[in-house]
C-alpha cells in the first residue's frame, strides 16, 4: 500500500468512530461526558487490549479512572471496575489476570490487585504498609517488582525535614524522605513482599525484569547533591532479597524514562534527554545498552526528533516507537541491525501503543476525533473502541488547517488555525491566539480530552465563534532540537515575535478581525500571554493560566531550580538576565489588555503567586484583570466542576472583551 493510500486509510478510520455532522458547539458542561484514554496494554496472546478510561463524574465531583477491556477481533467493550479509581492496568504473563493499583478504602495505601479474567471480584494481592506507584510482572509469572514509598499519615502533623537538593514536585509536594521511592519484591503465590534495593540514600523507579526473570534493572538516583542532578543512573540487580546493585551506564535524563529489556536478554533499551542546560528543551532519543557491559549504542541521533514509547519486537531485532514531527506524532520502527528508520503511516497522533503476537494497538487522535483504541494492521487503523462517539455526533467543530509564515527575523514558523464551523470567506473573525505550554512540546493535529489540553480548548472557543491561532513558536518540539534550544536563557523574546507574527498572517489573510484579538494558554502558555501583553498592546482580552511574570520569584518556589542554575545561572550571578526574562512584572505598566489570571492553590509547577504578582500589579495600575483560585488542585485541574467552570470563564471572558456581543455568530 503506497504512503497516500496509508493516510487516507487512517484518515478513514479515526473517522469511523466520530463522524462530523452539523450540530452544536462544544459546552463547558461537556466536561461531564468527556471519556479520556490512557494507559493501553495488550494480552501476551494479543487477542485483547486493556486501557483506563478517564471520566468526570459530576455527583461526587472527581475525575475518575476504570478500566476496560475489548476484543483485539473486535466488538463491545467491557468496563471491569467500577467505583474508586484504578492506575497502572497490566496482564499477567499467562495473560490469565488483569493487575491494576488502587486504594481500596480510598483513604488508604494504594496496593496491587488482581482479576482473574474468568470471573470473580478484584483480590488485593499486595499487604503492605507502603504506597504503592508503579509495578511490573517477571516474565515467569512468580514474582512483582513493586515501586513504593512509606504511605502518608493524614491525621497527624508534623514538621518536613528537606535534605534533597530537588525538595518539591508539583501534586508531590516537599520531597522529604517520605517520598522517595524505592524497590519491594512481591512473592506473587504467597503475597509475602520483602525490599530489593532501600539505600535511603538513592531514589529508585522505573524497575523492569530480564526475560529470564533473574533480573532486574531500574533507575537510581542520589540525592542531596546538585551535581548528580540531571542524570539517570541505571542499575542492575539479581530478583532476590539482600542482592547487591552493580551500576550499568547513566545518561542525562529525558522528558521521561522508560527502560525495556529485549526478548533475548542482550539490551535495554532506554530514553536519552541532553545536556543540562538544555534540560525545558529535550527530545527524548531512543538507545539501547548491552545488558551485561553497560555500553551505549544510540539509535535515533540522527533522526533530530522527539521519540515516545520504546517497544521490542519478538525477534529482538526492531523496535517499535512513536515519534514527534511538525503537528504530528507518528509510529515507526526502528531496525537493530543497520539503525534504519521506517515510518509505519503519516499524518497521525498517537498517544500510546504496545505490541504483542505480531499485533500493533494504538491509542490515536484526530483534529475532529477525541483519543481511542485502534488495531493498526498494515499502516491501517481499525476501532477497537469509541467512548465518545454519541457526545461528538452532536458537535459541530471546527475545520483546522495547518499555516506556514515568516517571523520578524525570516524564522519560518508553522502552526494550525481552527475556523469556526460554518467560515465564510472573505469575513473577518474575532480572532484568539491559544499557546501551548513547555516550551517543549508542539499543538498537533489532536484532541485531547484531559484537565490541561490545548486542542481540546481551541475547538471550545472555534465553536463559539472564533478563529483560533495554534502557533508552534520556537522552543517548541516538533521541528528539531536547534528549533528547540533557539530560546535558551532568552525567554520571551523569539516566541512572543512567532506568535505577533502568527497575528499578522491571519490578518494579512483576511481572516483575523485586528479590532478583535484575544491571547491566552496555560503554564507556559500563560507565562507567554503575560510576556507578550507586555510587549503589545494590540489584544483586547488576555487570559494566563499558570502563568508567571516575575521570575526571580520563582526561583526556590517552583520545581525548576535546575534548569534555572544550568539555564540561566544563579539569580545572584546573573540578575541582569533574570530582571530581563521577568520583564513583564517589572513593566508591567506597559500592559493595557484586560486580563484574567489563573491557577491551583496547591501547584508547585508554577507557583499561584506568580498569577497573583501579575494580577496585584494591573490591579495597581487600573488595568482590568480578575483572579480566580482554584482550592486543592495542582498544576493540571482535575476537579469536574472546576474544569466546566474554567471552561465557562474563558468563554466569558473573551466574549466580554473581544468577540464584540458575539457579532459573528448572530449574524449566521
Amino acid at each position: 500500500m503506497g504512503i497516500q493510500s496509508q493516510i487516507i486509510a487512517v484518515f478513514a478510520a479515526l473517522s469511523i468512530t466520530l463522524t462530523a455532522h452539523a450540530g452544536r458547539a462544544l459546552t463547558p458542561e461537556d466536561w461531564y461526558r468527556f471519556k479520556a484514554l490512557s494507559d493501553l496494554q495488550i494480552a501476551p496472546d494479543g487477542a485483547t487490549v486493556a486501557y483506563l478510561v478517564t471520566s468526570y463524574d459530576k455527583p461526587s465531583d472527581e475525575s475518575r479512572s476504570a478500566l476496560w477491556v475489548a476484543p483485539w477481533s473486535g466488538g463491545e467493550g467491557v468496563q471491569i471496575t467500577r467505583g474508586d479509581s484504578v492506575s497502572e492496568p497490566r496482564f499477567s504473563p499467562d495473560g490469565r489476570y488483569i493487575s491494576f493499583l488502587a486504594a481500596r478504602p480510598s483513604d488508604g495505601p494504594t496496593q496491587l490487585w488482581v482479576l482473574d479474567r474468568r470471573g470473580g471480584e478484584a483480590r488485593q494481592l499486595s499487604h503492605t504498609d507502603q504506597e504503592i506507584v508503579a509495578y511490573e510482572w517477571s516474565p515467569d509469572g512468580s514474582h512483582v517488582v513493586l515501586v513504593a514509598h512509606p504511605a502518608k499519615d493524614g491525621k497527624q502533623v508534623h514538621p518536613l525535614e528537606i535534605n534533597s537538593f530537588q525538595f518539591k514536585q508539583d501534586k508531590d509536594g516537599y520531597l522529604t524522605s517520605d517520598q522517595h521511592t524505592h524497590l519491594l519484591l512481591l512473592d506473587a503465590k504467597s503475597g509475602d513482599t520483602q525490599p530489593l534495593a532501600n539505600d535511603p540514600s538513592r531514589v529508585d523507579s522505573g524497575a523492569v525484569f530480564s526475560p529470564d526473570s533473574r533480573q532486574i534493572a531500574y533507575v537510581s538516583h542520589p540525592i542531596g547533591a546538585a551535581e548528580d542532578v540531571g542524570r539517570d543512573y541505571i542499575r542492575v540487580l539479581d530478583a532476590a532479597t539482600g542482592a547487591a546493585p552493580r551500576a550499568l551506564f547513566s545518561t542525562e535524563s529525558p522528558n521521561k524514562q522508560r527502560l525495556e529489556w529485549s526478548p533475548d536478554g542482550k539490551l535495554i533499551a532506554f530514553m536519552r534527554g541532553d545536556q543540562l542546560k538544555y534540560t525545558a528543551y529535550i527530545a527524548d532519543r531512543l538507545a539501547v545498552a548491552d545488558a551485561k557491559s553497560g555500553k551505549v549504542r544510540m539509535l535515533t541521533e540522527k533522526l533530530d526528533r522527539a521519540v515516545s514509547v520504546a517497544k521490542f519486537a519478538a525477534d529482538s531485532r526492531s523496535i517499535l516507537i512513536a515519534v514527534e514531527d511538525d503537528g504530528f506524532q507518528y509510529p515507526a520502527r526502528v531496525s537493530l541491525d543497520n539503525g534504519s528508520i521506517t515510518r509505519l503511516a503519516d499524518r497521525m497522533v498517537v498517544h500510546d501503543l504496545t505490541t504483542a503476537q505480531d499485533h500493533i494497538a494504538i491509542l490515536a487522535s484526530n483534529d475532529q476525533a477525541p483519543t481511542e483504541a485502534f488495531a493498526f494492521e498494515a499502516g491501517q487503523l481499525r476501532p477497537l473502541s469509541a467512548h465518545n462517539r454519541e457526545l461528538f455526533s452532536e458537535i459541530q467543530l471546527g475545520t483546522v488547517e495547518d499555516i506556514a509564515f515568516k517571523s520578524r527575523d525570516g524564522t519560518e514558523i508553522h502552526g494550525q488555525w481552527v475556523k469556526p464551523p460554518g467560515f465564510v470567506t472573505g469575513r473577518r473573525y474575532p480572532t484568539i491566539v491559544w499557546i501551548h505550554g513547555g516550551p517543549n512540546g508542539q499543538d498537533d493535529h489532536s484532541l485531547e480530552l484531559w484537565g490541561y489540553g490545548p486542542p481540546l480548548e481551541r475547538q471550545v472557543f472555534a465553536t463559539h465563534g472564533y478563529v483560533v491561532l495554534a502557533i508552534n513558536y520556537r522552543g517548541g518540539t516538533g521541528r528539531g532540537a536547534q528549533f528547540a534550544r533557539s530560546i535558551a536563557a532568552d525567554w520571551g523574546h523569539k516566541e512572543v515575535q512567532d506568535l505577533l507574527a502568527g497575528v499578522d498572517y491571519a490578518v494579512s489573510r483576511g481572516i483575523a478581525d485586528p479590532n478583535h484579538l484575544g491571547i491566552g494558554g496555560w503554564s507556559y502558555g500563560g507565562i507567554l500571554t503575560d510576556y507578550t501583553i507586555a510587549t503589545d498592546t494590540r489584544f483586547k482580552a488576555a487570559i494566563s493560566g499558570a502563568g508567571s511574570g516575575n521570575q526571580t520569584s520563582m526561583y526556590g518556589a517552583d520545581q525548576y531550580v535546575t534548569q534555572y542554575n544550568a539555564e540561566l545561572g544563579p539569580p545572584w550571578r546573573n540578575s541582569a538576565l533574570w530582571m530581563k526574562v521577568s520583564y513583564p512584572f517589572f513593566h508591567a505598566d506597559r500592559i493595557r489588555t484586560p486580563t484574567l489570571f489563573l491557577g491551583g492553590d496547591k501547584d508547585f509547577n508554577v507557583p499561584l503567586a506568580g498569577g497573583e504578582q501579575m494580577y496585584q500589579a494591573l490591579r495597581t495600575l487600573g488595568v482590568a484583570s480578575s483572579l480566580v483560585i482554584y482550592p486543592g488542585e495542582y498544576h493540571v485541574l482535575t476537579r469536574p466542576s472546576f474544569l466546566v467552570d474554567r471552561t465557562r470563564r474563558y468563554l466569558e471572558w473573551m466574549d466580554r472583551y473581544v468577540a464584540a456581543e458575539r457579532a459573528i455568530r448572530s449574524s449566521e
